[in-house]
């Protein structure tokens, strides 16, 4: 059972303003690292009130942290030939995806899944899916809203289904509850539910 967790924060709306990167990696049905990395993004100083209020960094807090590009070239070797998870996939991916173009850095192969469609299906009828609540559910004490917690909270919340359903490998699992992956490659995303998003200046 091996996967890594991906989390992103951003300074804005913008999806590439990433201030934060999170990853946790399992191994063997075990989380066995969660690190997390604070970048400079490109329209610092500037960051959004309603953004701060959320997460709690502050252009002071990034001012001498690396760019988004200093960040992957660390983080990139991690990410090859793995399965990652982000729990709102579609914001995380596109916070990736747009980050990747605007620094002129190539998108990896890589393939995902969204533990929020996951959780619909192992845990069907619930009022909501909030990586909160769900957490808050299953035991899984974190905090919230800083990428390296949010992303070893969405490990975990994938272990726990995982054992529900008594998967072998995440593979297995995905198949099992009939879960598509999107994917990401150097011409594009492409989401779970098969739309394609080709890469194009202003991302």
């Amino acid at each position: 059972m091996d996967f890594i967790a991906i989390d992103f924060e951003t300074a804005d709306t913008r999806p590439d303003s990433p201030c934060e990167l999170g990853l946790a990696i399992v191994r063997g049905g075990v989380v066995r690292e969660a690190r997390s990395w604070l970048i400079k993004p490109a329209c610092h100083p500037w960051f959004s009130p309603f953004n701060v209020a959320v997460h709690g960094i502050r252009p002071e807090h990034v001012a001498n942290a690396p760019d988004f590009a200093g960040v992957w070239a660390e983080v990139a070797p991690m990410l090859v030939n793995q399965v990652l998870v982000a729990h709102n996939a579609a914001f995380d991916m596109g916070v990736l995806r747009a980050s990747l173009t605007s620094a002129r850095i190539p998108l990896p192969e890589l393939r995902y899944f969204c533990s929020v469609s996951m959780a619909r299906r192992v845990w069907p009828g619930k009022r909501s899916y909030g990586l909160g609540v769900l957490c808050a559910e299953h035991g899984i004490a974190f905090r919230h809203h800083r990428a390296g917690d949010d992303s070893a909270a969405t490990a975990e919340l994938v272990l726990r289904a995982t054992e529900r359903h008594g998967a072998a490998d995440i593979g297995r699992f995905l198949n099992g509850i009939r879960l598509g992956t999107g994917s990401l490659g150097p011409q594009g995303q492409r989401t779970p539910g098969g739309k394609f998003i080709p890469v194009v200046a202003g991302y």
